[in-house]
């Protein structure tokens, strides 16, 4: 590596890859050094937009660059596990944006590729680095709401025109993937793996799921969870306890801000983020390579497989069905 800065290489340059980017140059010790689409067109005016040394339009030469030393994937869910393994076969380390992969055998597969070649390896669950959320998950583990008895949470917006990718089975569209599992993620950090599950969904046509609410069961608590691509709802969720609750505020995975309740004595937290909230996963990337780590203790590849493995469930229980299930 650079001895003064990380040379990050994006793979997939759609719109959270732009806002990645945004936040890219923020991060001091960060350099947008590739970025790879397969249309050259599109790569060379994405490149050109975030300051990019080189501008490939192939996904193999950004991964063969021996200048770059880690790999963003933002790409459909379907192809994240293939070329997060070949980025990883290729040495580079790699942060894969969420979900992980299709399903726990794809994401067995990309953390035994992390351990085999020892480089890091970090699904990018960004908002598990936001400082509200690391504020909220604080209070929680200091016992200031007691026991956790509930959990309230949705994302669902009203999908436009044109973005066909998102209710495509091929790709791994659908509300739950896409959506759903920010509200699983939340429930997890929580309260850990449920004990048991029920879900249903609403469907397009083609088979990907338009609308999802999920119930966990734990033994002492229940989480309500949704996603949709057909209803715009509250974004905000609701952790209660025997102390108090906790409610994050609109949008509630990337948020900027908390109240804390008890006694109905409300108090409000403000922690606005710097940029779009991309940035903390990237020092976490960073902190780790510096340290030799092939995986971040705050969120792990046990943390991820844990995830995949909830979202399998709900998707068994609720009829979701992906062509890469049957390989």
């Amino acid at each position: 590596m650079s001895e003064n800065k990380i040379k990050w290489g994006i793979i997939g340059l759609g719109n959270i890859a732009e806002q990645f980017a945004r936040d890219l140059a923020l991060v001091e010790n960060a350099q947008l050094y590739a970025v790879a689409s397969r249309s050259l067109e599109k790569a060379t005016e994405f490149g050109s937009t975030f300051s990019a040394v080189k501008s490939y339009g192939d996904y193999d030469s950004l991964i063969n660059d021996d200048q770059v030393d880690i790999i963003y994937i933002a790409t459909p869910h379907d192809s994240h596990a293939s070329l997060s393994i070949q980025a990883l076969n290729a040495k580079k380390h790699v942060l894969c944006e969420k979900p992980i992969a299709i399903n726990f055998v794809q994401a067995s597969q990309m953390i035994a590729a992390s351990k085999e070649n020892n480089r890091f390896f970090m699904e990018a669950f960004w908002t598990r680095f936001n400082p509200t959320f690391t504020a909220v998950l604080s209070k929680i583990r200091a016992g200031e709401l007691g026991k956790i008895q509930y959990i309230n949470a949705d994302f669902g917006f009203i999908m436009n025109n044109g973005q066909n990718r998102l209710e495509d089975v091929n790709l791994g569209g659908g509300s739950l993937l896409d959506m759903g599992v920010y509200p699983l993620f939340l429930s997890y950090m929580i309260l850990g793996k449920p004990e048991n599950i029920a879900a249903s969904s609403l469907f397009y046509e083609g088979g990907a799921d338009k609308q999802t609410t999920m119930l966990l069961n734990y033994s002492t608590a229940q989480a309500v969870l949704h996603s949709s691509f057909i209803a715009r709802t509250n974004m905000h969720a609701t952790i209660s306890g025997e102390k108090g609750r906790i409610v994050i505020d609109p949008l509630w995975h990337e948020a900027q801000s908390f109240s804390l309740f008890q006694d109905e004595v409300e108090t409000k937290f403000d922690l606005p983020t710097k940029g779009k909230g991309f940035t903390y996963e990237i020092e976490e990337c960073h902190k780790c390579i510096a340290a030799n780590k092939i995986e971040s203790e705050m969120w792990s590849h046990q943390n991820s497989l844990d995830l995949i493995t909830i979202a399998d469930h709900v998707r068994k229980e609720a009829g979701i069905i992906y062509p890469v299930d049957n390989i």
